[in-house]
């Protein structure tokens, strides 16, 4: 069974005869049954009973039942509720409007709606830049999905994809104080998805796209980032990509190799692993080996994907062959965003000593992280019951946070490094080791350290064109 865990949290109200060990009887009985008290409040009492609620972190739902029902065959204890508290926080959604300035009288109303609105409405017809200062567009983004590829859950439609688009949102607002709302699209075709969005960018300053399946992701992403004059991020790409170059910064400083030198391995050729392969080397990693489902990939294969034909361009400088174990003989680092239980003892011996291992495939990761430590010097996953959690949370908020701030149009690659380099330094070197390479996702630095570091990026991306667009009219004038 797996561990207990907070995301199935139950609340049991029991009813039980009142002496002095009833609740201590009743957190015993849940506790054998494997459950996790977290919390014990008596909300009734008579002379002869009481109403006991428990409050305890469950295996999974099956798990949650069978403490429900240890509990009631208990002599004289009668079980009124069970409470999955997960489904309760998601009752009505997890967002809300509320108006920045309360609309008190007449007054107000008039300044903030008809007629004074109207000369609001003229000025950013007069000029639409003024759309950022005097509507949400300045402190708002999109989080625009089709459901195709949620995470863990996989194609589960729109409406389902809703409430991690939500908690998305939510997260966005607690850590970077960014405005975002879930724009859940009931089409999985790409050109109705770009007409789309590209409808209903006026009114926000970024588009997120989330959890739409590789290789749509790409061209979307791409003809949108073309076509829109507001920045567009996927985040399953991106954001993956920056938390872990910034994990694999600080795990170098432990195990010894430079990025330049280290012998890395990917497991995963989707969006995710596409993107890591990026930014590494655009950070300076050389000696990158990816894997797919089928093995290596290398050269002398023929790949119908034009992004899976790139990386056979750009990596494997040896152009190995063989399967995922084959190229981990010797390997410094392991890099997973595919599938559960891909590599055993095996293969973790056959790496390189002091090797680093990021299982991030989730909710269950490529290797056992326990069955890891015992080879690796360094383990990280994207879940929050182990040490080093690579979770995108670290970098999206911050970044859209920068972005909005330098009022950008664009994302370059220097931003997403930046972005990288600022977390990774939010953990002090007296702080750095093996089990704390990456801040907590509530370290409340980290956002604002990431917004300054995109924003300056920006500042310095737009001095650049600048500067270029200089030398071109100059030489137009020469010539």
């Amino acid at each position: 069974m797996a561990n207990p865990s907070p995301g199935y949290s139950i609340q049991l109200r029991a009813e039980v005869s009142a002496h002095v060990t009833a609740t201590g009887e009743l957190v015993a009985a849940v506790t054998e049954a494997g459950a996790v008290v977290t919390a014990v409040d008596v909300s009734e009492s008579r002379h002869d009973r009481i109403m006991v609620d428990i409050t305890c972190n469950t295996a999974s739902a099956s798990h949650a039942t069978e403490i429900a029902e240890a509990l009631s065959r208990r002599e004289g204890v009668v079980v009124h509720e069970v409470d999955d508290r997960t489904f309760r926080m998601h009752v009505g959604g997890k967002l809300s409007v509320n108006p920045k300035s309360p609309l008190r009288n007449r007054d107000d109303l008039s300044r903030a709606y008809t007629p004074g609105v109207a000369r609001v409405c003229q000025a950013i017809a007069a000029d639409p830049r003024d759309a950022r200062r005097y509507t949400v567009k300045g402190n708002t983004i999109a989080v625009v999905t089709d459901g195709s590829a949620v995470l863990g859950l996989g194609n589960i439609g729109a409406a389902a994809s809703i409430p991690v688009m939500e908690g998305k949102a939510a997260l966005f607002k607690q850590f970077a104080d960014v405005d975002a709302w879930p724009v859940a699209l009931d089409t999985q075709d790409t050109e109705e998805i770009i007409r789309t969005v590209k409808a209903l960018a006026p009114v926000y300053g970024g588009i997120n796209l989330e959890d739409i399946a590789a290789p749509r992701c790409f061209e979307i992403e791409r003809r949108l980032r073309e076509e829109l004059d507001i920045p567009v991020f996927h985040d399953d790409q991106h954001g993956t990509a920056i938390v872990t170059l910034a994990a694999l910064m600080n795990a170098l400083k432990i195990t010894g190799p430079s990025l330049a030198d280290a012998r890395i391995v990917l497991s995963g050729v989707g969006a995710a692993g596409s993107a890591i392969i990026q930014l590494l080397q655009a950070e300076g990693a050389r000696h990158i080996v990816a894997a797919g489902r089928s093995g290596i990939i290398h050269r002398g294969q023929a790949h119908t994907d034009e992004h899976r034909r790139w990386i056979a361009q750009n990596t494997n400088p040896e152009q190995r062959t063989g399967s995922l174990a084959d190229a981990l003989v010797g390997a410094d680092v392991f890099i997973g965003v595919s599938a559960p239980d891909l590599i055993g003892e095996a293969e973790l011996a056959s790496m390189a000593e002091n090797a680093i291992v990021f299982a991030m495939a989730n909710p269950d990761p490529e290797v056992d992280p326990l069955l890891a430590a015992r080879y690796a010097a360094v383990v990280a996953t994207g879940r929050s019951d182990f040490p080093n959690q690579i979770n995108n949370v670290l970098a999206f908020p911050g970044f859209f946070r920068g972005l909005l701030d330098a009022h950008a149009s664009d994302i370059v690659p220097e931003m997403l490094v930046a972005a990288a380099r600022a977390i990774a330094s939010a953990v002090r070197d007296d702080e750095l080791n093996a089990s704390y390479i990456i801040p907590s996702v509530f370290d409340p630095t980290v956002a604002r350290g990431v917004a300054d570091a995109v924003a300056l990026a920006a500042e310095r991306a737009r001095l650049d064109a600048t500067e270029q667009d200089v030398l071109d009219i100059e030489g137009a004038v020469v010539a």
